[in-house]
């Protein structure tokens, strides 16, 4: 990537010498041409939210800024980034959506979500230490910026515009009144869930922005929730990519001799989780951790993986989530232990399972879900 600090040699994280994807795109190469060309200030506290996989607080390290993501592996690219830039270690301050933010922000950079929830709540989180000198430049592709986004900055920092597009990017310009904004973020938001899902009917889910579904059940956990195997006795069970740990929780509802762990790569996802079992009282015992799939878990240590793979990156369509996720599930498993996985019809799963695993079973489907059992031989 070539930036007006020089070229950088950038990779997403996990890093494959197969992924075509780049570690950046046309919004992070406008924002550091404009801040280059604009002779930004970059002093005081420069704050980089939502970097997505590193690409500006690597190219900014000179500047010592702080860096605020939800994404363990976008925190784990940048630390891999920078050794590979030379960068030295602590150059960048590394905080996650759940960390206090700092107290005073001079250049705020932001790199637009994809959630809009999670947008608000980090500007609300963060409008208290912005001032009427602070900088504020968002960045983010054409398609990413909408009329709610510009409303977004514009009724939580001050007035807003934008710039014109360039390859396909655009900036957002905020100018931060004099009045410092104290409204509280309306997250995480709880709701009750419906009848008919199991152990969890009528219990209480908790979401923290930015978690998919935030306010309400959608509708493949709802049919994965009602098709859910039988956990008994003192088994050690996953909930693979757990978003807000509503399948988990039913599980240690149904069996208070489970040992659940609940994973996810998102720090608000993990949090959502650990509200969500602690709102309904849950017996037994749990453990909450952010990371990269079952990367650091024993071999042979879990008796079922129960999963639910994105196939979105961001912007792009793609199954290597999930088959990491199943190659981690088949590695985590104990001989006769057993991954159930939901997924959309036409994405395939079982052909990728079956591969991994030499078995596949069809436990139940509608017309556009189906659950897939696979047991580790």
């Amino acid at each position: 990537m070539a930036t007006p600090w020089g070229q950088l040699a950038l990779a997403r994280f996990p890093e494959d010498p197969r992924d075509r994807l780049r570690a950046w795109d046309a919004s992070d190469e406008y924002l550091l041409t404009h801040l280059a060309e604009q002779a930004v200030p970059l002093s005081g506290t420069v704050v980089v939210l939502g970097d997505r996989w590193g690409a500006l607080s690597t190219a900014l390290a000179v500047h010592r800024p702080v860096q605020i993501t939800d994404s363990y592996l976008s925190q784990e690219a940048t630390r891999a980034n920078m050794v590979r830039g030379g960068v030295e270690t602590g150059a960048v301050r590394l905080l996650t959506t759940q960390d206090p933010p700092p107290g005073r922000i001079d250049v705020l950079l932001v790199r637009v979500p994809k959630s809009l929830a999670l947008l608000e709540d980090q500007l609300l989180r963060l409008a208290p230490a912005v001032h009427e000198g602070t900088v504020v430049v968002g960045t983010g592709m054409v398609k990413e910026i909408h009329t709610s986004t510009l409303k977004l900055f514009e009724r939580i920092l001050g007035p807003t515009r934008t710039s014109l597009a360039e390859k396909k990017a655009r900036l957002i310009f905020c100018t931060p009144g004099p009045a410092t904004r104290t409204a509280a973020s309306p997250w995480p938001y709880r709701y009750e869930l419906p009848d008919g899902v199991g152990a969890v009917s009528g219990r209480t889910v908790v979401n923290h922005a930015g978690v998919f579904c935030a306010d309400r059940l959608d509708v493949g956990t709802r049919f994965f929730l009602q098709h859910l195997p039988d956990s008994k006795g003192a088994q050690r069970v996953v909930d693979l990519g757990c978003g807000n740990g509503v399948v988990g929780t039913a599980v240690a509802l149904a069996n208070p001799e489970a040992e659940v762990l609940f994973v996810d790569e998102s720090f608000q996802a993990v949090a959502s989780a650990e509200s969500t079992y602690k709102a309904n009282g849950v017996p037994g015992h749990a453990e909450f951790r952010v990371g990269d799939g079952l990367a650091g878990v024993a071999d042979g240590s879990a008796d079922l993986v129960l999963n639910n793979p994105p196939f979105h990156s961001h912007q792009t369509t793609t199954d290597a989530t999930a088959w990491r996720m199943f190659t981690g599930a088949h590695g985590a498993l104990r001989p006769g232990g057993e991954l159930w996985v939901i997924g959309n019809r036409h994405l395939g799963y079982h052909a990728k399972l079956r591969r991994l695993f030499g078995n596949s079973e069809l436990v139940a489907s509608d017309p556009k879900f189906v659950v897939l059992r696979a047991v580790r031989k």
